[in-house]
C-alpha cells in the first residue's frame, strides 16, 4: 500500500478541520501566557538513581526525541548556564536533585505510594523549571508519564502549558493487564522483545503497574508461526522488562491436568510449575483459575495449591497465591466458601472473572474480609463474553466478529464504576491489540475513577497520535463506539465517524500513516461504513427478492424463484462500496505489517 500517494497528500479545507473537531490547538490569545519552551532543557537527576528511576528518566528523553527529534542531557546538577531543567526524583531526595526549588517540593511526610507532584517552578525567573516529584520510585516513573501526556510534543517542538500542576496518587492499588504470549492471541505472539519494552513503557505512561503473563502450557497450541522466541524465553525477557521498570510481574497459570487426586499427577504439576517459576527474574504473584480453563473441585484443587504455594516460594519468597472460583457451579461454590472460612494462610487473595456464577458483591459477602479480591475484566470480546456490546446489531456480530477492534470508553467506564468498590484493583483479560484503547481507559480509572473518559482519549490520542490530533482522533474513537449503537440500518452516524477519519486521514503525515493505533481507528471506520452500506444494499435486495416471490401467484412458482434468486445474487455479481471494501482489505494488510 502506498502511503506516501497523493491520495493521502491531499488536506481538507479549514471549514471541514474546524467542523470535525480537528484543528484544537488555539493560537495564544492577545496577553496569554506564553507556554513553556523546554527544547534545550537538561534532566537532572539525584545521583545514585535506583534502576527503575534510571529506566524511567532514560524513558522521558527517549519518548521525547522519538517525538521531537530533540535529545535532551541528563546531568546530576543544576546547569551553570541559564537553560530550562526537568528536575526528577524522589521527595524524599529533593534536596539533590530540585536545586534552588527543593524547598517547594512536598516531604518529610506519610506520602501515598505510588504518587507524584509536578510543577511549573519557573516563577518570575526567566528560565523554565519544571519538577517531578515521586513520593517513591514508581512515582517518579508515573510522574514522568503524566508528564509525557502533558507536553505539547512535534517536530523541534517540546512545550508545557505554563504554572502547570498536579499533585496526585492512584486509586486502586493495582491496575494492570492481561497479556499473553500463546497463539490464541491477536498480536501478541507476534512480539519481539523491543516491541514487548515498547508496550509496557506506554502503559506505564497510563499508570499501569502490573501485567500478567501466561505459562508455556496453558489450552493453546504449544507453538505459533510468529513466534519469534520459545514461550518461556519470551516470558523470562518480558519478566525482565518489568523488573526493569519496577512493575509487578503476575503469572496466570491454570490447573489442566486430569486428576489432581492422583499423587503422582501432584508431583509432576510441582516439578513443572516450580521450573517455571525459577526461571523467571521477577514473580510477584500467581492465579490459578477454578476454570475457564480447569476442572478441578475446590476441595482438590486447595490441596494442590497449598502445595504449589510451597515451592512458588522456594524462588520468589515474598510472591503471593491467588485463585479464581471461575467455572464452579451450585455444588462447588458452596464448597468453595467452606473452604475459605477455614481461612488458609497459605492464599493471599480472590479473583473475580467471566464464567463465575455469582455476583462481585455476593463474594465479597461469602469470603472473609483478610482476603483481597481483584478484578478480572474482558475487555477483549464484543460478544459471547463476560460484557458484549449490548444490542449489538447483528450484521457486526456476523462480519466484525468476537475480537474485533473495540474502543468502548463509555461502557469501559460504566463496568469499572459499578464494580471497582469491592475489589483492590483489577488485571483485565486481553487478547492483542484489538483493546488497546480499553486498556488505556482502565489504567486511568485506576488511578482516578472520577476520570472523564473523554479526557483519557484526548491524552490517549496526543501522545500516540500526535499533538494535532489530541481533539479530533479522541471525538473519532468516542464516534467508533456509538457506530455500534442500535440498529446499524438507521445509524446515520457511522457515515459522519467515516468522514471524521477520512479528513485525518487526509492531512496525515506518512508517519501518521504508519502509526498502528492511527490505522486501527481508520480500519474500523472504514470497515463500519463499508457494512452499513452492505446492510443497506441486501435489505433492498432481499426486500425486492420477496417482491418477487409475492408475485409468484401470477407468474408462477418456479419463475418467481429464479427471479428472487436473481435479484439476491447481484449482492455477489454486483457488489456495492467496492472502494471501501479494498480500503479495509489495505489497511488490514498495513495493520498486519505494522
Amino acid at each position: 500500500m502506498a502511503f506516501g500517494s497523493s491520495r493521502a497528500r491531499r488536506v481538507p479545507g479549514p471549514r471541514l478541520l474546524v467542523a470535525l473537531g480537528i484543528l484544537c490547538v488555539p493560537a495564544a490569545g492577545k496577553g496569554a501566557e506564553p507556554e513553556l519552551d523546554l527544547r534545550d532543557a537538561v534532566v537532572v537527576t539525584a545521583p545514585g538513581l535506583s534502576g527503575p528511576e534510571r529506566s524511567a528518566v532514560t524513558m522521558l528523553v527517549e519518548e521525547v526525541e522519538k517525538r521531537a527529534q530533540v535529545r535532551w542531557p541528563v546531568a546530576d546538577r543544576w546547569p551553570d548556564t541559564a537553560r530550562p531543567v526537568i528536575a526528577v526524583g524522589t521527595a524524599a531526595t529533593a534536596t539533590q536533585w530540585a536545586g534552588p526549588h527543593a524547598g517547594s517540593v512536598r516531604a518529610g511526610e506519610a506520602l501515598p505510594a505510588e504518587g507524584f507532584q509536578i510543577r511549573d517552578a519557573t516563577g518570575e525567573r526567566t528560565t523554565a523549571a519544571v519538577l517531578v516529584a515521586g513520593n517513591d520510585a514508581r512515582g517518579v516513573l508515573f510522574g514522568i508519564g503524566r508528564l509525557l501526556q502533558e507536553l505539547r510534543m512535534s517536530r523541534g517542538r517540546v512545550a508545557l502549558a505554563p504554572a502547570f500542576q498536579v499533585t496526585t496518587a492512584p486509586r486502586l492499588r493495582l491496575r494492570g493487564h492481561q497479556m499473553g504470549y500463546r497463539p490464541k492471541t491477536n498480536s501478541y505472539d507476534a512480539w519481539t522483545v523491543p516491541i514487548w519494552e515498547q508496550y509496557i513503557r506506554d502503559l506505564a505512561v497510563f499508570g499501569t503497574n502490573a501485567v500478567e503473563m501466561i505459562p508455556p502450557r496453558s489450552d493453546d497450541a504449544p507453538d505459533s508461526p510468529h513466534f519469534p522466541l520459545p514461550q518461556i524465553d519470551m516470558v523470562v525477557e518480558v519478566s525482565r522488562i518489568l523488573d526493569k521498570y519496577g512493575l509487578d510481574v503476575w503469572l496466570w497459570y491454570p490447573a489442566l491436568d486430569e486428576d489432581y487426586a492422583k499423587p503422582a499427577t501432584v508431583e509432576a504439576a510441582l516439578q513443572e510449575w516450580g521450573a517455571v517459576f525459577a526461571k523467571l527474574p521477577r514473580l510477584d504473584a500467581v492465579l490459578v483459575p477454578g476454570g475457564d480453563p480447569g476442572h478441578t473441585r475446590p476441595r482438590v484443587l486447595f490441596a494442590l495449591l497449598e502445595k504449589q504455594a510451597r515451592v512458588l516460594r522456594q524462588s520468589h519468597p515474598k510472591a503471593e497465591l491467588w485463585m479464581s472460583p471461575q467455572g464452579f457451579d451450585a455444588e462447588w461454590m458452596k464448597e468453595f466458601y467452606e473452604l475459605m472460612r477455614a481461612e488458609p494462610a497459605w492464599l493471599t487473595g480472590i479473583v473475580y472473572g467471566p464464567q463465575i456464577r455469582e455476583s462481585l458483591r455476593q463474594i465479597r459477602a461469602g469470603v472473609p474480609a483478610r482476603y483481597p479480591i481483584r478484578l478480572y475484566p474482558d475487555i477483549t470480546h464484543s460478544l459471547n463474553s463476560q460484557y458484549p456490546v449490548p444490542g449489538w446489531d447483528l450484521a457486526y456480530a456476523l462480519t466484525q466478529g468476537r475480537e474485533g477492534i473495540n474502543p468502548r470508553p463509555v461502557d469501559e467506564t460504566l463496568i469499572f464504576r459499578a464494580t471497582q468498590d469491592a475489589s483492590i484493583g483489577f488485571i483485565t483479560y486481553s487478547e492483542g491489540c484489538n483493546d488497546d484503547v480499553n486498556k488505556f481507559v482502565w489504567s486511568a480509572l485506576g488511578w482516578d475513577p472520577a476520570t472523564d473518559p473523554l479526557d483519557t482519549l484526548r491524552r490517549y490520542s496526543r501522545y500516540f497520535i500526535g499533538e494535532g490530533y489530541a481533539e479530533g482522533f479522541a471525538q473519532g474513537l468516542m464516534a467508533l463506539e456509538r457506530n455500534w449503537r442500535g440498529p446499524l440500518l438507521t445509524n446515520q452516524g457511522v457515515e459522519t465517524t467515516l468522514a471524521q477519519f477520512q479528513a485525518m486521514e487526509r492531512a496525515a503525515s506518512p508517519q501518521d500513516l504508519l502509526n498502528w493505533r492511527f490505522q486501527q481507528a481508520l480500519y474500523r471506520a472504514y470497515y463500519d461504513a463499508y457494512d452499513r452500506r452492505r446492510l443497506l444494499y441486501e435489505t433492498e435486495l432481499e426486500h425486492r427478492a420477496l417482491d418477487e416471490l409475492r408475485a409468484a401467484r401470477d407468474a408462477g412458482a418456479l419463475l418467481a424463484l429464479e427471479r428472487a434468486e436473481a435479484v439476491l445474487e447481484r449482492a455477489h455479481s454486483q457488489p456495492v462500496a467496492a472502494p471501501l471494501r479494498q480500503r479495509v482489505f489495505e489497511l488490514a494488510e498495513a495493520l498486519y505489517q505494522s
